[in-house]
């Protein structure tokens, strides 16, 4: 965005001070054709001065003095010179960054300057650069006057077109602007945004997916909106929930061990269809296995018999040493059981 309205007003004053075709040169006297370039010239800065187009100023910044803004979409601490190494070839190819990044003026921090609303990586990328044999490479940047709700748009538009800024970083990203720049009004910020405030509603759905459950996935990156909505439905489902929680564990705990054996990690497909399938694998155990209520001494208290559309039936065992009290709550809590189960009295 930044860069068209550089390349807009660069357009502008090169057209304005064209130098005509050979045809009207011969017919327009040098004296004309000066005077109609300063006008032209004129015009263009008028036009600057009124608003009608604004005048961007670019510097060459030392990347250490610009820090990132906490309101953009993109995790720094997730590049590496892996993920940005197409875009590292490029800037020593050209000689230098060529794309200006967006930063805009920072007060009262004695380390920084500037802080960038658009272009993450090729600030992380510069950096890089010199810190690995290239000390002289310049953070290129144009310098704009935003409060942190347009600074916000302005990103979010540039991360649309970024395919490695992924569906769960985005989502978070509008969750905390939601509250943020929006007072919670969904509908506000899908309009400022100029998106559908179904598939708005859809990703604030995601963001809300625990970093628990998140932690099952090879990467955070490769959590997308399609399948990601589907498990926040099912977390959703009080009787599901838990099941997928645990899942959920066993799943990450698997993963710390493959990455410690150099082992391929599950991928994102096959964590998903786990964690989706979980709450019906549980309640088939749990229908194989009658739930049991142990006390601390580990005697049985009480025990399921039975569970069906007919009604419950349970069996409260004697001889375990517990009084009155303690027996209520035992049956309450194996009465609770089988609800957050799927199998109590109010199916």
């Amino acid at each position: 965005m930044a860069r068209k309205q550089s390349d807009y007003l660069a357009a502008l004053l090169a057209e304005e001070a064209e130098t005509p075709a050979p045809a009207i040169v011969r017919e327009t006297p040098p004296e004309r054709t000066r005077n109609t370039t300063l006008l032209g010239r004129e015009s263009a800065l008028a036009r600057v001065a009124s608003g009608e187009v604004r005048q961007v100023t670019q510097l060459l910044l030392d990347p250490a003095r610009v820090r990132i803004w906490p309101g953009n979409a993109r995790s720094y601490t997730h590049l590496t010179e892996e993920n940005c190494r197409e875009l590292i070839d490029s800037i020593i190819a050209e000689g230098g960054q060529k794309v200006p990044a967006v930063v805009r003026r920072v007060e009262g921090d004695p380390e920084h300057d500037y802080e960038v609303i658009a272009g993450t990586r090729r600030h992380w990328s510069i950096r890089w650069l010199r810190a690995n044999s290239y000390p002289d490479m310049q953070f290129v940047a144009q310098v704009v006057q935003l409060d942190d709700e347009a600074a916000f748009r302005l990103a979010d538009l540039e991360n649309r077109a970024r395919a490695d800024v992924s569906d769960l970083e985005r989502a978070r990203n509008y969750l905390a602007a939601l509250k943020t720049h929006y007072g919670n009004h969904q509908t506000r910020m899908a309009e400022r945004l100029k998106l559908s405030k179904g598939w708005l509603s859809k990703m604030l759905k995601v963001a809300a997916i625990p970093d628990a459950i998140i932690a099952a996935f090879p990467s955070p990156a490769e959590v997308q909106l399609k399948p990601a909505y589907a498990l926040a439905q099912a977390l959703d489902q009080a009787g599901d929930a838990p099941a997928i929680q645990r899942e959920a564990t066993k799943i990450a705990r698997e993963q710390r061990e493959r990455r410690g054996a150099d082992l391929p990690l599950y991928p994102a497909a096959d964590v998903l269809r786990r964690l989706l399938d979980a709450p019906k694998a549980d309640r088939e155990r749990q229908a194989d296995e009658p739930y049991r209520y142990v006390t601390d001494l580990g005697r049985t208290l009480v025990t399921v018999q039975s569970s069906n559309r007919q009604g419950v039936t349970l069996r409260v065992h004697s001889g375990t040493g517990v009084d009155l009290d303690h027996v209520v709550e035992a049956l309450r809590e194996t009465l609770l059981q089988l609800e957050r189960t799927g199998r109590g009295l109010q199916r």
